[in-house]
C-alpha cells in the first residue's frame, strides 16, 4: 500500500467536497447542478483509485472521513 498515494487521494476527495460546499455561498458562473455533479464524478474517480490501494471498506471509511472535513 502506498500511504502517500492514499493521503493524496484523501486530500483530493476533501478538496472536492469543500469546493462543492462553497458553491452555495459564492457566485458561480456555471450552474450549481453541473458544478456539483462534476465534483461528485471526481470523488467517484478518486474512490475507485483508492480501492486499488486499500480495501473497499477502508476506502469508504476514508471517503466518509474526508467528506466531513468541509
Amino acid at each position: 500500500m502506498s500511504q502517500s498515494e492514499v493521503a493524496r487521494l484523501r486530500q483530493q476527495i476533501a478538496e472536492e467536497y469543500q469546493a462543492a460546499s462553497r458553491v452555495f455561498g459564492e457566485f458561480a458562473e456555471t450552474s450549481r447542478h453541473d458544478f456539483i455533479t462534476k465534483r461528485q464524478e471526481n470523488v467517484a474517480s478518486y474512490f475507485e483509485k483508492l480501492t486499488q490501494h486499500v480495501s473497499p471498506d477502508e476506502a469508504m471509511r476514508i471517503l466518509i472521513q474526508a467528506s466531513g472535513e468541509t
